[in-house]
């Protein structure tokens, strides 16, 4: 599978490509260190998923938010072996949400301890990235954070690819309050088109989920600068929904795929998503 637009993704994640897998999450741990969070090991049928956490406190509504899809590529035609992503912006949102139980659930193979991963084959970070195991073990992961802060409800904050696996989970629950996409690739069909890429065949779509999402509140972020994921793939999921419940677009001006949401996020949190 070659594409430019992973090439250009990898790009602006990162200017340096030669991270080994420990750097990477040496850097999460610091991340998380630094606020008090810890690392935590979930085990499902399918693959050993890993989140970082607070110290545990009842919540009635948490709010997790899933990373996108990371390392995935190393050059334009070479797959990365470890997807554990270098900028986990997705955690650095977690760890600056100005209110309430936050925590960070990567995805698939990311952070994962060689004795881990098994399961680990490249195509879960290429053409199955949001295949119907991988969405499977994000659930299961789901449950275990949620019982493990005794929580009623559920807010869910997808960053770029994990957006698509954030919808993917709202449409299979019933305990989200709320769905909130940052940069989500909520139709990976028509980014794919876009952009000239190859199909994710052994994928699932956000956007054919419409039906179960309908009544799921939801808003989503874009960057109007995002060249990465733009606004037409949005606008592709939003237009799936009937008139009246269709989604809420939500167009940052000046932000980018990454920049500047974690700069901005207290902000965000307070003027656009309460």
């Amino acid at each position: 599978m070659v594409a430019c637009i992973k090439w250009a993704l990898l790009l602006l994640l990162s200017a340096c490509t030669d991270l080994s897998p420990q750097l990477r999450w040496q850097h999460a741990e610091q991340l998380a260190a630094q606020a008090g969070w810890e690392k935590l090991r979930i085990p499902t049928g399918e693959f050993v998923l890993t989140a970082y956490v607070p110290h545990v406190k009842p919540a009635e509504t948490l709010t997790i938010y899933i990373e996108g899809d990371g390392l995935a590529f190393i050059s334009r035609s070479e797959v990365s072996m470890d997807p554990t992503p270098m900028h986990p912006l997705a955690l650095e949102l977690a760890l600056r949400q100005p209110q309430g139980v936050a925590v960070y659930l990567a995805r698939p193979c990311q952070y994962v301890d060689p004795v881990d991963r098994g399961t680990c084959r490249k195509s879960y970070w290429t053409d199955r990235r949001f295949s119907n195991e991988a969405i499977v073990a994000s659930n299961q992961a789901v449950d275990a954070l949620k019982l493990r802060y005794r929580a009623g409800k559920l807010i869910l904050v997808g960053y770029s690819g994990g957006g698509a696996v954030a919808a993917l989970l709202a449409a299979r629950r019933a305990d989200v309050a709320e769905l909130i996409t940052v940069a989500g690739n909520l139709d990976p069909a028509v980014w794919t088109m876009l952009h000239h890429d190859t199909p994710l065949v052994h994928s699932l779509n956000p956007s054919d989920e419409w039906k179960k999402l309908q009544f799921v509140p939801q808003k989503h972020l874009i960057g109007e600068r995002d060249e990465v994921i733009s606004a037409e793939v949005s606008q592709a999921y939003a237009a799936r929904f009937p008139d009246s419940r269709r989604p809420e677009l939500i167009f940052i001006p000046g932000f980018t795929h990454v920049c500047c949401w974690v700069e901005k996020w207290q902000e965000l949190w307070t003027s656009q998503l309460q």
